[in-house]
């Protein structure tokens, strides 16, 4: 299992229409995809523009080349590209340890 984290800044003042948009195309577009295995999305507190993105793959190549080289991605970055105050930040994890 991978864990894609991804650090998004949005434009002020966006935060209600960007919290519907990253609904919508997580449950549209991202929970398709070959290789998906759910998500997590958290809103900053002190940061309002901040949210932060966590997805989980079945393999590193789920998102690097299934979802990130294709036509699912372009409808991704329509839905919610339009809110990026900056490119998103990405990294992925592999789990190390976890508690029950």
């Amino acid at each position: 299992m991978i864990l894609e984290l991804a650090d998004i800044r949005i434009h002020p003042g966006q935060q209600a229409e960007f919290d519907q948009a990253i609904q919508r195309g997580l449950t549209e577009v991202i929970s398709q995809a070959k290789g998906f295995a759910g998500y997590k999305v958290n809103k900053g507190i002190e940061s309002p523009e901040r949210y932060i993105l966590t997805i989980f793959w079945e393999t590193l190549e789920n998102h690097t080349v299934d979802f990130r080289e294709s036509a699912a991605f372009l409808q991704w970055r329509a839905i919610v590209g339009p809110y990026f105050a900056a490119p998103p930040v990405v990294e992925h994890f592999n789990l190390l340890t976890k508690s029950s």
